[in-house]
């Protein structure tokens, strides 16, 4: 035994310098042993992982060598333990625990398009007929099948809709929508067939959403100069607002592998990249000096 502990030493010694980028590995097994438990771990089991991470960063510290990296391994497995359990608590919410026909009344946070193209709305700071505040979702989702409506970030709306509870998955180790649900702080979903009216204007709610408002701005503008599926397609890859591609336009883009596009990916990479660069060029190029001694044009 004392050999194996020697030899695994001189392994975790040759590689010292080289060990940070196991960091996130380590915390990363402890999050994927934290989702990988079918019921919800205790305190107990909590606090014996924060003895756990607080001994093995004492023993790093007290016995500095190849198994010091070892035990800040442990530590961070614990820690990432402990960080998946803290933020699944902290976007914990109500959950709708039955269906629900009435009113709706929310501010609208969120815009997309649903699987069967409606335009999809979620809503926050909801309230719902004859349901206490202590059990009202944080944030309902309805697809809009009814008249077209002009939505705005911040604007307070109500409508008559349809709500339930988000389903688990459709097959055993099938996408999982309600533990995604739950991180979107999404306590029910439903849709809606009547007129969506206005209680209040997108001014009075609008704090914290300036970032959205902004993005729906800009989609608004390439929309106006764009009419169609094309302006939906530069409104949904320049600000991620996806409202106006149709399941059409959506299913050619799966077609053709070009779906990746509209999300988070190498274009919007791209597009940041091309702004910073032109932004960089301009600001040297106005000042003498580089403008004269360097390739700015």
């Amino acid at each position: 035994m004392g050999a194996w502990l020697t030899w695994g030493s001189s392994v975790l010694l040759a590689q010292r310098g080289f060990l940070f980028p196991w960091a996130p590995v380590a915390l990363s097994l402890g999050i994927g042993a934290y989702f990988a438990l079918r019921v919800e771990p205790g305190v107990p089991l909590y606090g014996g992982l924060g003895l756990l991470g607080a001994g093995a960063v004492a023993g790093a510290a007290l016995r500095p060598g190849g198994w010091s990296a070892m035990g800040w391994g442990v530590a961070l497995a614990a820690a990432g333990f402990c960080l998946a359990g803290h933020r699944t608590a902290q976007m914990g919410g109500p959950m709708l625990g039955w269906r629900y026909y009435g009113p709706v009344e929310g501010r609208v946070v969120g815009l997309d398009r649903s699987a069967s193209d409606a335009v999809r709305v979620t809503l926050d700071r909801v309230v719902l007929e004859n349901t206490a505040p202590g059990r009202t979702p944080a944030r309902v989702r309805l697809s809009l099948h009814g008249p077209p409506a002009d939505l705005l970030p911040g604007q307070r709306i109500m409508t008559t809709a349809h709500l339930s509870p988000p389903q688990g998955p459709a097959e055993p180790g099938g996408f999982d929508f309600r533990r995604h649900a739950w991180f979107l702080q999404l306590g029910a979903v439903g849709y809606t067939r009547n007129p969506v009216l206005t209680v209040a204007p997108a001014g009075e709610g609008r704090a914290g959403l300036h970032i959205f408002a902004l993005r729906m701005a800009v989609s608004r503008h390439i929309r106006a100069a764009l009419p169609g599926e094309a302006g939906g397609f530069a409104a949904a890859v320049t600000s991620g607002d996806r409202s106006g591609v149709g399941q059409g336009t959506l299913h050619d883009l799966r077609a053709s592998n070009l779906a990746h596009l509209l999300a988070i990916s190498g274009l919007h990479m791209g597009l940041l990249a091309g702004f910073v660069f032109a932004s960089l060029r301009l600001m040297m190029a106005a000042v003498p000096p580089l403008a004269l001694r360097l390739p700015l044009r």
